[in-house]
């Protein structure tokens, strides 16, 4: 059988171990595929790389989706956006990052928070967090500093007040005297995160592809779910996450792999989590329209094929 390669886009981050581990146990290759992974910058490279041909699929915020399937994207793209989520992820694992001279949300008045995107990559978590830790619009300067490696490395420099990270990038700014301010899963619930996209025209002509990838990513999440397979797993966070030693990496384990907030098993798309999403874009996404209906960023055909298969 030949091997088709695809072109996968990511974040840095914790999230991409069911994706290392699918490598590790050779999932990809026994499913006739080779992976080529990237790690992008920010939100507007992976999405607009995905629109516009350079990339196959991305695991992404639903969020960014929607964006720019709705007109709403950061960036213009060459493509009209037909973007859909065929598989889950996780809530986000996300985590309000400050400084170390920050208590609560007061001590954020007059200072700069950092985001991907401001119309994507979570930045609507952060203004209702913002909102509802009683903070008004005017009582904060936002700055786009691009994807969450780049306001890690910025907030650790001391760049910026506060921003919106993904685990582990709040685990290690512990060493750097960065703070968690309060979780978003705390304060929004539920809540769609991560999710395997892709465009609906490339997707209806690499329909054995996609299934593939939805098989081996799942192969991993088994693996990485299974106990006897615990410390090859810790070893692959070493392996794939700069900083990252092994007491870190079990750390880490026990939020991705929490049997309530961690990695979604069988990598399922929690429906309630994505009207939530909609709920947030339709608050303050712009141009303002009113979204409801998940199943319209949504085609689980593919997901179906691979379960049943």
């Amino acid at each position: 059988m030949a091997t088709q390669t695809l072109e996968v886009i990511v974040f840095p981050g914790g999230f991409n171990w069911p994706i290392w581990a699918a490598q590790k146990i050779g999932a990809f290759e026994g499913n006739g595929l080779a992976i080529n992974l990237t790690n992008t910058p920010n939100s507007v490279e992976q999405l607009t790389g995905l629109i516009d041909d350079r990339y196959h699929i991305g695991m992404t915020a639903i969020d960014n989706i929607v964006a720019y399937n709705e007109g709403q994207g950061a960036a213009e793209t060459q493509n009209t956006s037909d973007l859909f989520a065929f598989m889950g992820g996780d809530n986000g694992f996300l985590q309000l990052v400050v400084q170390g001279d920050v208590n609560d949300y007061a001590d954020l008045k007059g200072r700069e928070i950092s985001v991907d995107a401001l119309t994507t990559g979570y930045a609507f978590v952060l203004l209702k967090m913002l909102e509802l830790g009683g903070l008004s619009r005017d009582d904060y300067e936002i700055v786009q500093a691009g994807g969450a490696l780049q306001r890690f490395e910025a907030m650790k420099e001391g760049a910026h007040a506060a921003t919106l990270l993904v685990t582990p990038f709040e685990i290690l700014g512990g060493f750097s005297g960065l703070n968690v301010l309060q979780s978003g899963i705390d304060v929004i619930r539920p809540y769609q995160g991560l999710v395997g996209g892709a465009r609906r025209s490339w997707a209806a002509d690499n329909q054995d592809a996609l299934v593939g990838y939805i098989k081996a990513y799942l192969s991993g999440l088994d693996w990485l779910y299974a106990p006897e397979n615990r410390d090859e797993a810790l070893q692959i966070l070493v392996d794939n996450i700069p900083q990252m030693t092994p007491e870190l990496a079990a750390t880490i384990s026990e939020k991705l792999l929490n049997p309530v907030d961690g990695f979604a098993r069988a990598a399922k798309i929690d429906l309630a989590g994505v009207r939530t999403v909609l709920n947030l874009r339709s608050e303050f996404g712009d141009p303002q329209k009113d979204l409801a209906d998940p199943d319209a960023y949504i085609d689980l055909t593919f997901y179906d094929k691979a379960i049943n298969g």
